[in-house]
């Protein structure tokens, strides 16, 4: 049976889902919700996350959302092993604390930068919070440094996050070129991950589209 992933391509937590269950080989029923209309508050959705986020995953009777789970319950249930999420303590937790950087501090940052002008009405972004976004992506720069990958030299969950947050980054005009473990990361995400155009590349253009045009009237 497909699981079910309620989703908006320019999300770039949705994107690191779909990419994850490219990854495992999971069929998704894709259901688009149009967050700018309101579909996420019609009660039927509501009726399976009050929350009213994506992305939002039913698999039979089991429904989730916050996308760092979800991409780790796909590649625990789904994994052929357990490369994704590895099993070991350590190496897990080193998986965990960059999801949760991305959450709480890359992400973070890089909304604080451009969401007043792209949906707050402000009308000049904060370049000191371009500096914060910056600071951030100087942190992950130190995390790749030595590896081929977010944690050693294989794919995790971890990649999949980060690409679709730093993918976004990129598509919004941010200039990564300083961050040279990051733009080298970056390129092999292009061309290894399966699924990348398909799964992430589009919604990142699009979104950064959007942000393009308002951080450039700013």
């Amino acid at each position: 049976m497909p699981v079910d992933l309620y989703y908006m391509p320019l999300s770039a937590p949705c994107r690191s889902c779909m990419l994850t269950a490219k990854a495992v080989g999971v069929e998704l029923n894709l259901k688009l919700l149009d967050l700018m209309a309101g579909e996420q508050m019609k009660p039927e959705f509501v009726a399976i996350n009050p929350q009213h986020c994506v992305p939002t995953m039913v698999d039979g009777d089991f429904a989730l959302w916050e996308s760092r789970a979800i991409c780790s319950y796909l590649a625990t249930q789904y994994g052929k092993d357990s490369s994704l999420y590895p099993s070991d303590p350590k190496t897990r937790a080193l998986v965990d604390r960059l999801m949760y950087f991305d959450m709480g501090t890359l992400y973070f940052r890089f909304g604080e930068y451009v969401y007043p002008v792209m949906f707050r009405g402000e009308t000049k972004a904060n370049p000191e919070k371009l500096e914060k976004l910056h600071e951030a992506l100087g942190w992950l720069d130190g995390y790749l440094d030595g590896h081929e990958w977010a944690v050693g030299n294989s794919v995790t969950v971890a990649d999949f996050v980060l690409v679709s947050t730093v993918s976004t980054f990129e598509a919004a005009g941010i200039d990564l070129s300083k961050h040279k473990n990051v733009t080298a990361w970056l390129a092999r995400c292009k061309a290894n991950m399966a699924g990348y155009e398909e799964m992430n590349a589009k919604g990142a253009e699009d979104f950064g589209k959007m942000a393009r045009e308002k951080l450039g009237s700013s």
